[in-house]
């Protein structure tokens, strides 16, 4: 069937009904700005329903919910009594009842055509799953939350791979897609052992099926970073800790990307020892073991000044000549968090499961965002 607009608008007269999944927990400070910008989408090709699963919250957000629930019938309020967010996403998948799904989080605004623009584009490209680009924006007006976005936006800082860096075209995971229910219903929706990373394992079974994803430039949603480099670090070890559970669980879900952090810290911690060990060795031997830790450090610092460079030149902001501060505590955390599920996992009897962060002492919130 020849997918041109024209011909999209003729198939979407019966006025599908898309329904927005939004997980949330504790989100008194975006929900309400989140939910007004969902409420403001275009419908002129579709409906929309709201389904808000909230994971026990214990601030406003269910209090802030149920008010726009009363103001406006397309909003409904669930409980996810898990507290985890694929849980969230299942009930969510579960009661709805359009034809197609909206996946999408608590810490973004979306532009107004996002749902319409991703339902064209879902069809235009044949694929399983569409998004918009993602653009990320600092939580607030302090330096440490603007320093944080570009980091984090930044291909040095999360790769060219990131949901945050990648331009538009077909990709391996995509960020807030629509799917038809069906085709979620079909691979049997998210996995609930996976408190990260569901997404990606998701989206790596559904190309197994044969289904593409596709990010669309023709439309783009904002996701609002938490402002301190406290929360960046505590992010990016769960980060890196669930990473390796996530390989454990389905090793085709992630990328060599997904460990490059944890190999940075693990030979930052060799040449650690060597260059300890190169006062026991006399004249050139220990030279040549102080040698691996100077290379890497340089070697370090001219790519995190050279990406510090780039962002300054963009943003036209002298501050960011402190962002190899960040790179570092990201990548540092990141790494630090997969080691240490590797030293807890290689502890474990075989044929024991995983251990999950919350079981290492840990804290795992529902709702992982930086």
């Amino acid at each position: 069937m020849d997918l041109k607009p024209d011909n999209i608008r003729l198939e979407f007269q019966s006025r599908p009904l898309v329904s927005a999944v939004l997980a949330v927990r504790n989100e008194e400070r975006y929900i309400e700005a989140v939910l007004q910008s969902l409420l403001l989408q275009d419908t002129s090709i579709c409906d929309l329903e709201i389904i808000v699963v909230d994971g026990d919250s214990s601030d406003a957000t269910q209090a802030i919910v149920k008010r726009i629930v009363r103001r406006d019938s397309r909003v409904k309020l669930l409980v996810n009594h898990q507290r985890k967010t694929p849980y969230a996403f299942n009930i969510g998948i579960r009661s709805a009842i359009g034809q197609y799904v909206c996946i999408l989080g608590a810490h973004t605004v979306y532009s107004k055509d996002y749902v319409a623009t991703c339902l064209r584009e879902l069809h235009l490209h044949h694929a399983g799953g569409c998004s918009g680009i993602e653009i990320t924006r600092p939580s607030g007006d302090s330096f440490q939350a603007r320093l944080i976005a570009w980091v984090l936006a930044h291909p040095f800082g999360t790769s060219t791979g990131s949901m945050r860096t990648r331009k538009a075209g077909f990709a391996d995971t995509i960020p807030y897609p629509i799917f038809l229910k069906s085709t979620l219903l079909e691979v049997g929706s998210y996995d609930p052992q996976l408190h990260r990373n569901q997404d990606n394992d998701l989206s790596q079974r559904l190309r197994a099926r044969g289904h593409k994803l596709y990010m669309t430039d023709q439309t783009y949603c904002e996701y609002f970073v938490s402002p301190t480099l406290a929360s960046l670090s505590k992010y990016a070890f769960k980060t890196g800790f669930w990473n390796i559970i996530s390989f454990k669980r389905n090793r085709l879900s992630m990328s060599l990307r997904h460990f490059v952090p944890g190999a940075f810290v693990a030979g930052l911690m060799a040449c650690l020892v060597a260059y300890v060990f190169a006062s026991s060795f006399p004249g050139q031997a220990g030279g040549w073991l102080r040698l691996p830790l100077f290379s890497l450090i340089i070697a370090y610092a001219i790519a995190s000044f050279g990406a510090a460079f780039h962002i300054a030149s963009r943003e036209r902001a002298v501050i960011a000549f402190l962002t190899p501060l960040v790179f570092f505590t990201l990548h540092t955390c990141y790494g630090a968090g997969a080691l240490t599920a590797i030293t807890i996992n290689a502890q474990l009897p075989p044929g024991e499961p995983s251990l999950r962060p919350n079981e290492a002492g840990i804290h795992d919130p529902s709702t992982p965002i930086p």
